[in-house]
C-alpha cells in the first residue's frame, strides 16, 4: 500500500469522475458555505466556531455519505443514479451525523491535551465513515472497527492525509494573499471552491478504506 499509488490512483478517478461528483456535492457543499456565511453575518465573525461545526454536522454527513456511495457503486463498475445516492445518504444522516459529532469531540479532547493525541485519534478514526455508510455499523461499532482497521496503518495513512492536506492549505493561503478583504459573493465563492477540493480527501480514503478490508481479507500465503 503505496502512499504515492494511493495518491495517484485516487487523482486520477477524481479528474475523470470530477463532473459527476460535482453533481452530486457541489450544491451541498454550496449550501454549507451560504449557512455558515448567514450564521455568522448574524452572529458576528467573532462567534464561537462551534456554529461553523453546525452547519458542517447538517450538510457534510449528506454529501459524504452519497460520495461514498458514489464511490462504492463505480468501483463495483455500476452507474447509480444521483438522486438514489442523496436519498440513501439521507436516510443514513441521523447516524452519520452523531458519529461526526462523537469523533470531532474525541479528536477535539485529544488535541487539547497535545497536538499529537489529536491527530493520533484522527487517523485511527480515518475509516468510521466508511464502515457505516457500506456496512452498516453504527457509529460506536464503526469507530472501534476503525480503529481495529487502521492497526499497522498508521504511518501510511498519515502520509496519505499530508499528502492531500498540504496542497489544501497552500491554495487556500494563496487565496488568502491574493483576495485578503472579498466581499461576500467571492467568500462565498472561495468557500464553495474550497469545500468541493476537500471531496478529493474522501476518494483517498476510500482507496485506502478497500485496500486495507482487501488486505485483511485475504488468504494468508502459503
Amino acid at each position: 500500500m503505496n502512499p504515492l499509488s494511493v495518491l495517484r490512483d485516487s487523482l486520477y478517478f477524481f479528474r475523470r469522475h470530477l463532473l459527476s461528483i460535482a453533481q452530486l456535492c457541489l450544491p451541498l457543499v454550496v449550501l454549507e458555505a451560504l449557512f455558515s456565511h448567514l450564521l455568522y453575518q448574524q452572529l458576528g465573525k467573532d462567534a464561537s466556531q462551534a456554529y461553523g461545526m453546525l452547519a458542517s454536522l447538517l450538510f457534510y454527513p449528506l454529501y459524504s455519505a452519497a460520495l461514498i456511495l458514489y464511490l462504492d457503486t463505480r468501483s463495483n463498475g455500476y452507474t447509480p443514479l444521483k438522486r438514489n445516492l442523496l436519498a440513501m445518504a439521507l436516510r443514513l444522516w441521523p447516524s452519520f451525523a452523531l458519529m461526526v459529532m462523537l469523533s470531532s469531540l474525541l479528536i477535539m479532547a485529544g488535541a487539547a491535551l497535545f497536538i499529537l493525541p489529536g491527530i493520533w485519534v484522527m487517523v485511527n478514526l480515518v475509516f468510521a465513515e466508511y464502515l457505516l455508510v457500506l456496512r452498516g455499523l453504527p457509529p460506536l461499532a464503526a469507530m472501534r472497527e476503525s480503529f481495529q482497521m487502521t492497526t499497522g496503518n498508521f504511518w501510511r495513512i498519515l502520509t496519505c492525509i499530508l499528502g492531500v492536506l498540504a496542497p489544501l492549505w497552500l491554495i487556500d493561503g494563496l487565496t488568502q494573499m491574493l483576495v485578503p478583504e472579498p466581499s461576500s459573493l467571492v467568500q462565498l465563492a472561495i468557500d464553495s471552491f474550497n469545500g468541493f477540493l476537500q471531496l478529493f480527501s474522501t476518494v483517498v480514503m476510500f482507496r485506502l478504506y478497500m485496500l486495507t478490508s482487501e488486505a485483511a481479507t485475504a488468504p494468508p500465503a502459503p
